[in-house]
């Protein structure tokens, strides 16, 4: 399995060398060649496949031998130490739990697996690699958790000052070891532009070895397939469409989606649930691409304005509008909205959404409203107690806090605080 650049100006290249550079020299992400064959037989048959055993039919084919099969099973039940539960919310309408990792977020299976692989590839290498990522919110403790300790693995986070809940910012300023946190006057699309400048940047890449653990990366993106087919297992009833609706920003996770759909998994559609940053819902109205300054939202893991992965969608696609609309709706919703929904659900079922899932539990409702004999199925991408500010207001009732969050609250953030892109420069090149 070979991989190109969506750019199209750089060399193709394998499994491994797509996630040590993590993107392309000429900065564009790296896609398959060739999407494998389908799994029908393994997605008729879903029944007799443990998890773990899913995971490996629908991964193994991208991997194409460069990572054993036997170290890629280990790699896999790794990863894949939690649940996915598929919880009924309304009839019809099922909440897939994604929070029930180490940091409580979606992240944590691409965080985990794509750790597992650089450790695998670094194994016998005497340099190390720097893992350069910026988060709009749970990315970054998903990365430091999955990389805490790896040997032969630096990580710098860099976070918008201000624009991360309190627990999201404790996941990624406490660990120490081999994780930094750099916080940045600005937004979280500044703090991408600030990465993406960093890997083409010769001065840095000629010293270090650089690579990124956003979902811009092979590894962190094409394992979140998995869990939209755990979702699939754990229906009594398949006789219905299927929807899946996932809250939105950077879009790895529903192109996920989609690939997992590419290889077989019967999806009847995918919903591209935003908030107010409505880049992609403006384009499937209107058939044109156009970023937009972020804005800050009460789900701000989606407050993205120029979302990398959405070209692989339209590659999957070959950029044919009439069929990604056949595939993918996508529709925006205002925090007052998403308010509503969560106090809504909250007295009528007493399901708490965090603010990101109720975004995808609206845009579940609004495809539902014109296609009704569908099973829907939305993301509940984080567990609410990491957005506690905007949950407890809403359904006026205190959340306890997991042993996952408890662990950190206490300890003393650690992050170094910059406003531009010659300070992380320097950063790195100083860095021990």
């Amino acid at each position: 399995m070979q991989y190109f650049s969506l750019h199209g100006k750089a060399p193709k290249v394998g499994f491994k060398e797509a996630v040590i550079k993590g993107i392309a020299p000429d900065k564009g992400l790296y896609f398959p060649e060739t999407i494998p064959a389908k799994l029908i037989e393994v997605f008729e048959n879903i029944d007799q496949y443990e998890p773990n055993e899913l995971a490996f039919e629908m991964i193994n084919p991208f991997i194409d031998g460069e990572i054993p099969e036997a170290e890629l099973k280990n790699i896999i039940e790794d990863t894949l130490c939690f649940n996915f539960p598929l919880e009924k919310v309304e009839e019809d309408v099922y909440s897939l739990e994604l929070f029930h990792g180490p940091t409580m977020a979606f992240k944590d299976v691409g965080g985990r697996f794509m750790a597992r692989c650089l450790s695998y590839f670094n194994r016998e290498q005497s340099n190390e690699v720097t893992v350069l990522v910026a988060t709009s919110g749970d990315t970054g403790g998903a990365v430091a958790s999955g990389f805490l300790g790896v040997k032969g693995v630096n990580v710098v986070i860099l976070y918008p000052s201000g624009k991360v809940s309190e627990v999201q910012e404790k996941q990624l300023t406490t660990l120490g070891q081999n994780i930094k946190a750099l916080e940045v006057d600005g937004t979280f699309d500044d703090c991408q532009a600030m990465v993406k400048e960093a890997f083409l940047d010769a001065e840095i890449t000629d010293k270090i070895q650089l690579t990124s653990a956003n979902s811009i990366n092979v590894a962190r993106w094409l394992p979140q397939m998995f869990y939209f087919a755990f979702a699939y297992k754990q229906l009594k009833d398949r006789s219905k469409p299927l929807v899946f609706s996932t809250p939105s920003g950077n879009f790895g996770n529903i192109c996920a989606g989609i690939m997992a759909q590419q290889l077989g998994l019967p999806v009847q559609q995918f919903v591209a649930s935003t908030n107010a940053n409505k880049v992609v819902p403006n384009f499937m109205e209107k058939g044109e691409y156009i970023p937009l300054r972020s804005v800050a939202t009460i789900s701000n893991a989606m407050d993205v304005g120029d979302p990398s992965n959405f070209i692989r969608i339209r590659e999957i696609y070959k950029n044919d509008f009439a069929l990604i609309k056949e595939n993918l709706s996508s529709y925006s919703f205002t925090d007052d909205q998403t308010r509503a929904a969560m106090l809504k659900v909250y007295e009528e079922t007493g399901y708490i959404m965090d603010p990101h899932g109720a975004v995808g539990y609206l845009g579940l409702k609004k495809y539902l409203k014109s296609n009704p004999d569908s099973t829907g199925i939305f993301l509940e991408t984080a567990h609410p107690v990491k957005f506690l500010d905007v949950v407890e207001p809403v359904i006026n009732k205190k959340i306890a806090f997991p042993e996952q969050i408890k662990s950190v609250m206490d300890k003393p953030k650690v992050a170094q605080f910059m406003t531009d892109y010659s300070e992380l420069k320097n950063f790195l090149l100083t860095s021990d």
